[in-house]
């Protein structure tokens, strides 16, 4: 099947099979994808926080209006931005490309002052925002891939951010939870699944120009 056929396949998935768990090899080729996912500059501007400890997504399941998903699929994937983005974090980042390509870090002289210049000149709120569309496109990552493993998914926002970090501690790690994914199997009666998908027709869907 190609990806368009994964895609059509897949759903947000509302009922999960509790007793259906993701290979821990899977997981990782999810995770692999996520970690590959682009974004501006290169900078990751979030952190990605895998749940699976069933006390702590009771918890969350409170925090997002008792969406069953938060405690049926194998596992909950909060993507946090990052809140403290500034010269430090550019210069960690520069320090981390140096060192993977190894280039002398005085070559990226002239990258580093650029994305310096990108965050100064941003507000706090404007890097919030940016970081926050850097998780998006991550999501949409992992969306792609576990559709191609055929790892049902569901994208959600329904939830309290301010609870969320409370519970996972990420305020104090600089974090701020921004979306969620739930992933993990689809139950045999979720009336969703035969649900033939919805999308704007071509036509009103595209301009071409």
């Amino acid at each position: 099947m190609s990806l368009t056929d994964k895609l059509n396949w897949r759903y947000a998935t509302k009922k999960f099979d509790s007793t259906k768990k993701i290979a821990a090899d899977k997981l990782s080729t999810l995770l692999d994808a996520i970690q590959l996912s682009p974004s501006s500059y290169g900078l990751q501007h979030y952190r990605v926080i895998v749940v699976e400890n069933a006390e702590v997504r009771e918890k969350l399941k409170a925090a997002a209006y008792n969406q069953v998903q938060l405690t049926d699929a194998s596992h909950v994937i909060v993507f946090a931005a990052e809140t403290n983005i500034n010269e430090e974090f550019v210069h960690e980042y520069i320090d981390h490309v140096a060192e993977t390509r190894g280039v002398p870090r005085e070559s990226l002289k002239g990258f580093e002052d650029v994305v310096v210049g990108s965050v100064n000149g941003r507000t706090p709120e404007q890097l919030l925002t940016w970081a926050q569309k850097q998780a998006y496109i991550a999501l949409g990552i992992l969306l792609s891939a576990a559709s191609e493993l055929e790892i049902d998914n569901c994208p959600m926002e329904g939830f309290d951010a301010a609870k969320f970090d409370e519970i996972l501690g990420l305020k104090e790690k600089g974090l701020t939870a921004t979306v969620i994914a739930t992933v993990g199997y689809r139950a045999s009666d979720d009336p969703y699944a035969g649900l033939v998908k919805v999308r704007r027709p071509k036509e009103e869907l595209f301009i071409h120009i």
